[in-house]
């Protein structure tokens, strides 16, 4: 088969969720309802975050930054979905290709290190509730952050350099809707043993061994919940960690799922909508699920949304006494 090097690779086809011009419009307007309301979501719980003194916790600093993740994450895939939707273009560069990738693994991988040293915080918060505030000091829970960033810019960026090691088929077309590094090696037409065994390398290292001490530190959790004399003191306990554990459910859930799907069916149109799950719809859940199981949350928001009406109320107000005054 005739083969062509990357450097001479100038598009691939991505194939997207449909080939039915009378879906588009419909699809648009799905993804574009869900981007939104990721996008406003996490922004809401990022901004209760900072402006309520009482949520400057682990717990909540590491909240917010999953949630500017999520945000970033979806951004990284969504905008230029919809662009392909709307001008019916599913051409993308190689350098794009290999740019949005990039940041698809940096903000997935970096969601499984937040959800992580969440769980790890919730641990330290139930199972050694006396030392909490020596364990998680300010300085440590900065170093899980720089920490969790820099590994996970290194091994994304190793991810992407991998790829261009590579030869590609003049057969370029992409059956996703974004630029995914399993897709992109299944294209080429070069040896990807090395690939395949980086991939699954850093598969391990920053998604399967945070998987494993998540489920370890909810072993403990639970453990310690169910020693617990009162029903009172469990239920408390327990909902501390209810809104993360939901999350954890949901992100490692639908990412199985895909994985599953993937594995028994060759049907890649169904895998390229399962994958939907866990690119975009996990990220809009989780602001939602936090601001519903979650009372301080709750709490902080309907605060700031007072204090949006009063803000109105006031602007409403001297309008009508400026108006007042002009006419008198």
């Amino acid at each position: 088969m005739e083969t062509e090097n990357q450097t001479y690779v100038l598009q691939f086809i991505l194939l997207g969720l449909s080939e039915d011009i009378g879906v588009q419009p419909l699809l648009f307007g799905l993804f574009l309802s869900m981007y939104l309301v990721t996008f406003i979501g996490n922004m809401l719980i990022i901004m209760a975050i900072i402006s309520d003194s009482h949520l400057y916790t682990p717990m909540y600093f590491f909240l917010s930054n999953l949630s500017f993740t999520d945000i970033c994450f979806t951004s990284t895939i969504v905008p230029k979905l919809l662009q392909n939707i709307q001008r019916s273009i599913k051409i993308i560069t190689f350098e794009n290709c290999l740019t949005q990738m990039y940041f698809f693994l940096l903000f997935g991988h970096l969601d499984n290190s937040f959800l992580t040293v969440m769980a790890y915080d919730r641990f330290v918060a139930i199972c050694y509730h006396l030392y909490y505030r020596v364990i998680m000091k300010t300085r440590f829970c900065g170093l899980l952050l720089l920490t969790s960033w820099l590994l996970n810019v290194l091994f994304s960026l190793i991810e992407c350099l991998m790829v261009l090691r590579l030869s590609f088929c003049t057969e370029l077309e992409m059956p996703h809707f974004f630029c995914e590094l399993n897709q992109m090696i299944r294209l080429a037409c070069s040896d990807t043993f090395l690939n395949d065994l980086v991939m699954y390398f850093i598969v391990g290292l920053l998604d399967v061994i945070p998987f494993t001490g998540i489920l370890y530190s909810y072993y403990k959790i639970i453990s310690s919940i169910l020693r617990i004399s009162t029903t009172e003191g469990k239920y408390k306990a327990f909902s501390t960690c209810a809104s993360h554990l939901s999350i954890v459910t949901l992100f490692y859930g639908t990412g199985l799922g895909v994985y599953l799907s993937s594995a028994t069916t060759k049907n890649s149109r169904a895998n390229t909508i399962a994958s939907v799950m866990y690119t975009v719809v996990t990220s809009m859940l989780n602001p939602i699920i936090y601001s519903l199981k979650n009372k301080d949350i709750k709490g902080t928001l309907k605060k700031l949304r007072n204090i949006i009406y009063i803000k109105r109320y006031f602007q409403v107000y001297t309008s009508a006494q400026s108006s007042n005054t002009r006419r008198s």
